[in-house]
């Protein structure tokens, strides 16, 4: 069938528009890619973004953690020298010896057979009255005072002259309740007057367990009698001191307190360093304490330096402890040339007789020993 003219312009069109469209779809596949490249690109720009403050975030948390855990360490240098546990207690010296003799009746006196400063023995002349009375020692002392001369008209009970004994004294000092079951009698101790630069060696005379109670502590009465005779200006009324020395050790390898650590299981223990540059630490067995140093009897030996932690710059956090085995600094502060041990180091004292040293030691530690353990142990038991 012969095609139509109408049909022939519709056929025209028909591929007028799909060359049109054809030529359209280069364009549009052109759009779409150019959009799908502006997407990665921003995805790209954001991922860099959220990396680099993810990185800020974490070495800020590094630098904390490793700020958290700086440890610094403080040297001690154990040294030989004799320690001692012991009890003080202050009191005053008294006389135990004292007589002011008096005029019988009225009378004049007609001898004065001693002065001031003499020393008389028990039963030695003194005075004599008219009357036919003679004033002798009741005991050995020293003439202390002279009131009347030779001549003067006394009356009854009228003071003449007075006799100390100021070579036994004695001090009477209080014991506090937390003390007196260390207290006995017949225990050795020391006497010390410090102004008149003198020491004597006696024991406890007596306890008067009458109890006195101040600010809700119960206290004791102890008293003990010395021997001054072999010192000079010892006088009643000077204070003195008590020692009782429950504990001590000579020759021994001492360390400052300060050194030591404590373990959950109540054990000592120290820091040392070893061939690697590590802190390791170390179980102690500790003996006799006076508060500021310790006997060491196992564990450190005398002349080796220990170290124990100085300071941590800031608390542990739950994050902190978390890491702290990997962002952990450590700082050593070396002892220095002189052994001193740098700031917690200890002075050699080999020769020192540290009786009169601070009595005390670890808390609870009874005997002087770490606390709860007595002469102390080993780490772990």
């Amino acid at each position: 069938m012969t095609e139509t003219m109408a049909e022939k312009l519709e056929n025209n069109a028909a591929e007028t528009e799909e060359i049109k469209a054809a030529a359209e779809k280069p364009e549009a596949g052109k759009k779409k890619r150019k959009g799908r490249k502006r997407k990665i690109i921003k995805r790209l720009i954001w991922t860099l973004v959220i990396l680099l403050v993810v990185g800020v975030a974490v070495w800020s948390i590094y630098s904390k953690l490793r700020s958290e855990y700086k440890i610094t360490y403080d040297p001690y240098t154990a040294t030989t020298g004799s320690i001692s546990n012991s009890l003080s207690f202050t009191g005053s010296m008294q006389l135990i010896d004292s007589a002011t003799y008096t005029a019988p009746s009225e009378s004049k006196v007609k001898e004065v057979y001693v002065a001031v400063g003499d020393k008389v023995k028990e039963g030695d002349k003194l005075m004599r009255l008219t009357g036919g009375d003679t004033i002798e020692a009741e005991f050995d002392g020293t003439v202390s005072s002279i009131d009347v001369e030779k001549g003067d008209d006394v009356k009854a009970e009228d003071s003449l002259i007075t006799v100390a004994d100021f070579d036994h004294m004695t001090v009477s000092v209080r014991v506090g309740e937390s003390n007196i079951s260390q207290v006995s009698v017949g225990q050795s101790c020391r006497v010390t007057v410090s102004s008149a630069n003198a020491s004597f060696d006696s024991v406890i005379d007596k306890i008067d367990y009458a109890s006195y109670t101040g600010n809700n502590v119960a206290y004791y009465t102890a008293k003990v009698n010395v021997d001054t005779s072999t010192a000079e200006n010892v006088w009643p009324g000077m204070q003195a001191t008590v020692t009782i020395t429950l504990e001590e050790a000579k020759d021994v390898t001492v360390l400052k307190m300060d050194a030591l650590s404590t373990a959950r299981d109540n054990t000592a223990y120290v820091y040392k360093e070893n061939e690697k540059g590590e802190m390791e630490e170390v179980t102690v067995t500790v003996g006799v304490s006076n508060g500021n140093y310790v006997e060491i009897k196992d564990g450190v030996t005398s002349g080796e330096t220990v170290y124990k932690v100085a300071e941590k710059v800031e608390e542990e956090t739950g994050l902190a402890a978390l890491f702290s085995g990997l962002f952990t600094n450590r700082q050593v502060n070396r002892p220095s040339r002189n052994g001193s041990g740098g700031s917690g180091g200890m002075p050699d004292f080999s020769n020192m007789d540290m009786s009169n040293m601070p009595s005390g030691g670890f808390p609870g530690g009874g005997s002087g020993g770490f606390p709860g353990g007595g002469s102390g142990g080993s780490r772990g038991n």
